[in-house]
């Protein structure tokens, strides 16, 4: 019997929580599992932290690139990858997720005649202004396999003509790893170093860049995250480019004492504090989901949500950028008055396993 032979190409700190179950499972089915780091992540903190933490198995490869515009990095990926995929020979690829590293990925893929499968497949905001969004069409026209996380993404590619026969809904990796590393979350010593007690203090992310690239946009945000400081302590996890854009419009000293800045998290400490926060407020797209399934609640400013289950039936709300819109949510939650959510379908810790399955049907047959 031939041996096959599955490459997963990550290269942001959200897709590398989207795999680290997979690999036990390729390992039991006796399929060959080799893992690409692009670096698109490249900053330490933001990467190598999380494959020690998570246990996710050294990459077999690691590119090296160049600091340069998206496109410029976007190219550097696909020769490289050209390259790997020509000396590897995979049986399929396997993308997560919406970044530029999955989109380059799967083209190359394409291009190669290998076949793609897409985890997270189907997602929609409909804006195109998202870079993500663009990058999830893309994969999605070129995928052989999808795999979906939720409804919507069912019904968004029937509705574009993919084949009913290669779209399976197993459920969500994210959760996967949530699931699988929750006693070790659950033990995370974060909140004692800063002074934090369940329930006590507010979660803020923010790193898109319409949000913190424009300094009026920014400046709301230092405004907002003053006005929740007055109801609650809050805990700003400040990603590189937030930090940088708050230097470099001079905003960062106009934070309240009472917000607390604290760097790049690894898992489980930025896990345990979605799980003990009164609310996050966020831009994220994947905290979304994390808040869904932890049952916290989510205010996430944009105008839009590839992810429509997490407001449906979980505990997120979509809010513009406006102090007015959402202080008056802060209070709601904090006097417990706040919509109380559900977990969706299958988000039960298996989602890997049943991609795994999926794929080596594929490939036998």
């Amino acid at each position: 019997m031939k041996k096959y032979k599955v490459i997963t190409c990550v290269g942001t700190r959200p897709n590398f929580i989207k795999v680290t179950q997979l690999e036990k499972y390729f390992s039991l089915c006796g399929i060959s599992h080799k893992i690409v780091h692009t670096g698109q992540h490249y900053d330490a903190k933001m990467s190598d932290v999380f494959f020690e933490e998570l246990g996710i198995k050294t990459p077999d490869v690691y590119f090296k690139l160049t600091p340069t515009s998206q496109v410029g990095i976007i190219s550097q990926i696909m020769l490289q990858m050209e390259a790997y995929f020509l000396k590897e020979s995979p049986d399929l690829v396997l993308v997560p997720g919406d970044v530029n590293s999955s989109m380059a990925c799967a083209v190359v893929a394409s291009r190669l005649g290998i076949p793609v499968g897409h985890i997270e497949s189907g997602l929609r905001s409909y804006d195109k202004t998202m870079p993500e969004e663009v990058n999830r069409i893309i994969i999605d026209d070129i995928s052989d396999l999808f795999f979906v996380t939720e409804p919507s993404g069912v019904d968004n590619l029937i509705k574009e003509g993919k084949d009913p026969k290669k779209i399976n809904y197993v459920g969500n990796t994210m959760i996967d790893s949530l699931v699988a590393f929750l006693p070790e979350i659950e033990q995370s010593k974060i909140g004692d170093e800063h002074g934090l007690s369940s329930d006590d203090f507010v979660l803020a992310t923010f790193h898109r860049p319409h949000n913190v690239d424009n300094e009026a946009n920014l400046s709301v945000i230092v405004d907002l995250l003053n006005s929740v400081s007055k109801e609650k302590k809050v805990v700003f996890p400040i990603h590189p480019r937030t930090r940088k854009k708050l230097e470099e419009f001079s905003l960062a000293k106009k934070l309240s004492s009472d917000v607390l800045l604290v760097p790049p998290l690894g898992y489980f400490d930025f896990i345990y504090l979605i799980k003990n926060s009164s609310v996050c407020v966020t831009d994220s797209g994947g905290i979304q989901e994390e808040t869904t399934y932890l049952q916290t609640p989510c205010l996430t400013v944009r105008p839009n949500t590839e992810r429509p289950i997490t407001i449906t039936k979980g505990t997120n709300t979509l809010v513009e950028l406006d102090i007015d819109q959402i202080m008056p949510y802060i209070k709601e939650i904090i006097r417990g008055e706040y919509k109380k959510g559900e977990i969706p379908e299958l988000w039960d810790g298996k989602a890997s396993e049943r991609i795994v399955k999926e794929i080596s049907s594929y490939l036998e047959e």
